[in-house]
């Protein structure tokens, strides 16, 4: 063999970090579908509920008694929906329903980006204390609220209305708003601050135009969250609201079914009729809730 030719190949053993990496890949991958499978199993046994008052909402009672609640309808049947519309005045209570949450949502935001501004920018003094304060606000349980809420919802007048519901879970969303944008904004940059106060920017002006539009994307989650937390609220509003014409749907809900007027196909009519419109809502905002979410991890 002369010198410029070149030495046959040979086989070349796989070194160990290559095959530690070829094992690593695996278990990953072994993992990934392990995760996925827990995922949908976990999906599926949070739909199958939907699923059944999806089914039962359009059969006949008839049809209900002899094939039961998992077979498919007979035929399409939309009666129950209607009595349920007819009888509870539906478009009445979706109209308070989407006022109450809607408004709840709006004024709770503003009132968690003042707070929050004040405490994680601001730095008031015991701000630690403050946002302790709140976070335990939070946790307080409804029933623990409803008769000083009451009371004083009575003395000022404000008893059966839907502002006291408004004002009620205005607070307790906000303190949980507060909790939450304090903590985001007590790492907020402090070079964008200090750069816009020499610029000669007021407080307020910082607020609205260096906080407000960075805070947009975790603002929007929030108005999500607080709009689907209001609209399912029950025990306030059956407390607060009386009368017929000012209650919400799932009072109306709890209304019916205590009251045994409804048979099987009728209560899931009337659930599904009372579940539609926040999914709606929250698949209009899902661009803007996923948004948010990444906004904040990057954060």
């Amino acid at each position: 063999m002369t010198p410029t030719q070149a030495a046959p190949p040979t086989h070349i053993e796989p070194r160990p970090e290559t095959t530690r990496n070829r094992r690593d890949r695996h278990h990953r991958g072994a993992a990934r579908w392990i995760v996925l499978g827990l995922l949908v199993a976990g999906a599926v046994a949070m739909l199958f509920p939907f699923a059944v008052i999806v089914l039962n909402a359009f059969k006949t009672p008839a049809d209900y008694s002899n094939s039961g609640p998992l077979a498919l309808p007979s035929e399409f049947y939309i009666d129950g929906m209607i009595d349920f519309w007819n009888r509870v005045n539906f478009g009445q209570k979706l109209w308070n329903s989407i006022m109450i949450a809607g408004s709840v949502a709006i004024l709770a935001v503003v009132v968690s980006l003042f707070n929050a501004y004040a405490l994680g920018i601001g730095r008031v003094k015991g701000r630690l204390s403050i946002i302790v304060l709140f976070l335990i606000a939070n946790m307080l349980p409804h029933e623990a609220l409803v008769y000083p809420l009451y009371y004083m919802a009575n003395q000022v007048g404000l008893y059966n209305t839907q502002l006291a519901v408004i004002i009620i879970f205005t607070v307790i969303q906000s303190a949980f708003g507060t909790y939450l944008l304090a903590s985001v904004f007590g790492t907020f940059p402090k070079e964008i601050l200090e750069a816009s106060a020499l610029d000669g920017a007021s407080r307020w002006q910082i607020l609205w135009r260096v906080v407000f539009p960075m805070s947009r994307p975790t603002l929007s989650v929030l108005v999500v969250f607080f709009f689907i937390w209001t609209w399912n609220e029950f025990f306030i509003p059956l407390v607060f609201l009386i009368s017929n014409d000012k209650q919400t749907i799932p009072v109306a809900l709890g209304v019916l079914e205590g009251d045994r007027l409804m048979d099987a196909t009728t209560t899931s009519a009337a659930a599904l009729l009372g579940i539609v419109p926040a999914i709606l809502f929250f698949l209009f905002f899902q661009r803007t809730l996923a948004r948010g979410i990444s906004a904040g991890a990057v954060k």
